[in-house]
């Protein structure tokens, strides 16, 4: 058995009681309190993430832009310098290879930040689909050259203000500063207003070794207005109340993003080609055979990944997600079932166990942030 990987945050949070668990070949925070607390505290005031094991990817060189059109549904010459952008990289049969941000750094500079256990896996799909020299395009796991700390919450802006004197409202939703400083840190860090929340909050990206003092330089800066640091457990029921796609359950291999209702990410018109993009073409235009929708059950029980649902005898899909939504004090779910079972106020049945039990298709998002 080979020893879980750790951040350089870990030492900080081991001293603050952190419960871990083995999440993907690291040894990071479920949990430092409770889950709802963590939960409750992030919807209300804010919360502290450490994300260092997702994996971040560099993308260089003067047909760097012709080669991530190629890769991803997204349009990518939307992009200027300091903006980020969603998208998704596809199979030839449309199933989702993973789920990114992009950042536009500057003119052919681009870091692509992708899921932590998918970081190999999608370095080698990148390098397998380059079609140009390396002169042309150059490609780099950079991981190891970032600590990831995420500041998520109403309050996180006013936090984060305190220990800079950049001005953080110049940083637009899906904007980004490359240069930006803190108290007593001589590295500079990339500040992005984005997150898996579905609060407003920031994503730091910033040297290793400068990773613990940020983390500790926030956590006082935060400690009158209410910071918590917050684990994995909460990290995830925060972001199934926002329908933010979790890779493994509401997209994978075997689900395309347009069945996972990611259309806005799916530029099937954009002028150039894709991996991928003949089939969610044919999806966008006919719809798919299945699509994700919300569920809230009737009868007591919680939906849990991979339970499958049925419409009278008929099995018509699977569970991705569900749990006690904390805020919204409701047994919800997202399911991915046949198209034709979609409808807002469609009763269908969850296998739970040895029992059936009814629940309704309701409207997604579960949860909306006020702006």
């Amino acid at each position: 058995m080979s020893e879980l990987k750790r951040t350089p945050i870990y030492p900080e949070y081991e001293k603050l009681g952190a419960k871990t668990i083995d999440f993907g070949g690291w040894d990071l925070p479920v949990q430092f309190s409770s889950i709802k607390a963590e939960h409750e505290n992030t919807r209300t005031i804010a919360g502290l993430f450490d994300v260092s094991h997702m994996g971040e990817i560099a993308v260089s060189g003067p047909k760097s832009l012709d080669f991530l059109q190629y890769l991803t549904t997204n349009d990518v010459a939307k992009l200027v310098p300091n903006k980020a952008q969603y998208g998704l990289m596809c199979y030839e049969n449309g199933g989702t290879v993973d789920d990114f941000l992009i950042y536009m750094l500057a003119e052919n500079d681009y870091l692509v930040v992708v899921n932590a256990a998918n970081t190999d896996k999608d370095y080698e799909w990148m390098v397998k689909n380059n079609p140009y020299s390396n002169d042309d395009v150059t490609i780099e796991n950079v991981s190891s050259h970032y600590v990831q700390l995420a500041l998520q919450g109403p309050k996180a802006e006013e936090i984060l203000q305190a220990v800079t004197s950049k001005d953080l409202s110049q940083i637009t939703f899906f904007r980004f500063d490359k240069e930006v400083y803190f108290s007593g840190i001589a590295e500079p860090a990339l500040v992005s207003r984005t997150g898996y929340t579905g609060e407003d909050g920031f994503e730091i990206y910033i040297a290793p070794k400068a990773g613990p003092i940020l983390w500790n330089l926030l956590l006082e800066a935060g400690t009158e207005k209410g910071l918590l640091p917050v684990g994995l457990g909460a990290r995830d029921t925060l972001r199934f109340e926002a329908n933010l796609p979790l890779y493994g359950q509401e997209i994978s291999a075997s689900i395309t993003p347009i069945e996972a209702g990611l259309n806005f990410a799916v530029k099937v018109t954009k002028e150039a080609d894709f991996i991928g993009k003949s089939v969610l073409k044919e999806q966008v235009e006919n719809g798919p055979e299945r699509k994700l929708i919300g569920i809230e059950m009737i009868d007591k029980g919680i939906p849990r990944h991979g339970y499958e649902v049925f419409s009278g005898e008929e099995e018509i899909g699977v569970v991705t997600s569900g749990t006690q939504s904390p805020t919204l004090q409701k047994n919800i779910g997202l399911a991915l079932v046949k198209s034709d079972h979609t409808t807002v106020g469609t009763e269908v049945e969850i296998q739970v166990r040895k029992r059936r039990l009814r629940a309704q298709v309701i409207a997604r998002p579960f949860l909306k942030r006020e702006k």
